[in-house]
């Protein structure tokens, strides 16, 4: 076996890794309460290519998030499967990483702490070298600077950088992102709509993202995925072939948007759902 040296383990850990293929095979997501049964998704059927980002968008209730759930093994479909990759999705696994709306923040642990804690999902790795691993990841979304602050000193855009450096660190080949910028100011989402966009070209994740946000799925997908409720189904898909790197004011990006709100809000008067 070869010996490797801290620095070949450390650049091993933060090179770029093939992305997944995500594929969904007529997922049905059925919940009960209190003795009825809700239908939540229904016949997903969809193929992510390695290093897509797609963009989940619809009105509360139409199951965006469930679905993302179970991509990442947190919950199991009713019917059908999800595969990674060719294998099968049973449980999370460290090929998959979530970035939730709350940063989910250690207080007790400072900035360059809560990343080295993501780390322990690398037991090749000494203390050390998750220092390292997650000094890189902290340059990346440009927070080197705050690594040793207290999480409460940071604003909530800075909280979701570090929440952003902890979901890549162990470099996973999919990040999955329930409405992570939908609590922050106008100003912070733009700022963090352009760094995104530059970490996914870098470091080529496939990456799954929620949102009710029409514009901001625009500016940063690939495909938008439009979701209808009762129950959750696909009603239709936007491929969005604007040049990067996307600004959120800009017209024509404005106009890709205006025809997918007309789109979602034709799908919601047919069902009869108010949004």
């Amino acid at each position: 076996m070869a010996d490797f040296t801290k620095q070949d383990r450390v650049a091993a850990e933060i090179k770029s890794v093939p992305a997944s293929k995500l594929v969904i095979e007529n997922v049905s997501k059925v919940f009960t309460r209190e003795g009825k049964a809700f239908n939540v998704l229904e016949n997903i059927n969809l193929h992510i290519e390695e290093g897509e980002f797609v963009c989940l968008v619809g009105p509360s209730g139409c199951g965006k998030s469930t679905l993302l759930n179970l991509i990442a093994g947190l919950d199991s479909p009713t019917s059908g499967a999800i595969y990674t990759n060719g294998s099968p999705v049973y449980a999370p696994g460290r090929d998959r990483m979530m970035m939730f709306q709350e940063h989910a923040l250690f207080p007790w642990l400072d900035v360059l702490g809560n990343v080295m804690f993501g780390l322990k999902l690398k037991p090749n790795l000494n203390d050390a070298e998750r220092r390292e691993v997650a000094k890189y990841y902290l340059h990346l979304v440009g927070l080197e600077k705050f690594m040793h602050a207290a999480i409460h000193e940071l604003s909530g855009g800075m909280r979701q950088r570090v929440a952003l450096a902890r979901s890549l660190a162990p470099n996973p080949t999919v990040l999955l992102m329930d409405e992570p910028f939908g609590a922050l100011d106008a100003l912070t989402r733009e700022n963090l709509y352009r760094d995104l966009q530059k970490i996914w070209q870098q470091r080529k994740k496939t990456i799954v993202f929620v949102t009710h946000n029409i514009r901001e799925a625009v500016c940063l997908g690939d495909r938008v995925l439009l979701f209808s409720p009762n129950p959750g189904t696909i009603q239709e898909e936007f491929k969005i072939d604007l040049p990067r790197l996307r600004d959120i004011n800009n017209s024509n990006l404005s106009e890709r948007s205006a025809i997918i709100t007309a789109a979602l809000k034709k799908h919601l008067d047919a069902k009869g759902v108010q949004e």
